[in-house]
């Protein structure tokens, strides 16, 4: 049996998700009310799910792009980060929100918020679906957090392994290997 014949054993069901992220985005839109429209940038690949989720609850306008990065060098250790897609819109004078999948060890948000900082945003804060606060090894501050996990590899709702498992409505742990 192959890993694609068996699915992950759920960690956060699809309901716990849901109502995660509709507390998640009542308190942004709480946050955000009466002010200039946020612009929203997901990074790609893995926030699309929850990016869209989150996104058509909050009942504000906002403005929504995407960067992608990359972060590994040999493996799956960190290296440099590299902008494999850039925002298209100016962040220079807004309050940006980034919202990501997973905060891990923290070195590429770690960059990108800084970055974002250094282009003039007004405000820039962070909302991630899941923290692995054990994996940390660089400071990022977490604004609007969905879960905690424990240290293990999960997929599922925009995580994958090797592009697989994104397409799961839950958060699954991955116990396979990679190359099956």
């Amino acid at each position: 049996m192959t890993a694609s014949d068996t699915n992950p054993r759920e960690l956060i069901s699809e309901e716990r998700l849901q109502a995660r992220i509709a507390e998640l985005a009542a308190q942004i839109e709480r946050d955000y009310r009466g002010g200039e429209p946020p612009l929203c940038i997901g990074v790609l690949k893995g926030s699309v799910f929850f990016l869209c989720d989150l996104l058509k609850r909050i009942q504000l306008p906002l403005h929504v792009d995407f960067l992608q990065t990359s972060s590994y060098g040999s493996g799956t250790e960190p290296g440099e980060v590299r902008i494999l897609k850039d925002v298209d819109l100016s962040i220079r004078g807004r309050d940006v929100l980034l919202i990501d999948d997973i905060v891990d060890t923290g070195f590429t948000l770690n960059t990108v918020l800084a970055l974002f900082r250094f282009r003039g945003a007004r405000s820039v804060k962070l909302c991630a679906m899941l923290d692995k606060k054990e994996a940390r090894q660089a400071e990022v501050q977490i604004d609007y957090c969905g879960f905690e996990i424990e240290d293990q590899f999960v997929v599922g709702y925009g995580l994958d392994v090797d592009e697989r498992y994104r397409n799961l409505t839950y958060i699954g742990v991955f116990d396979g290997d990679a190359t099956e």
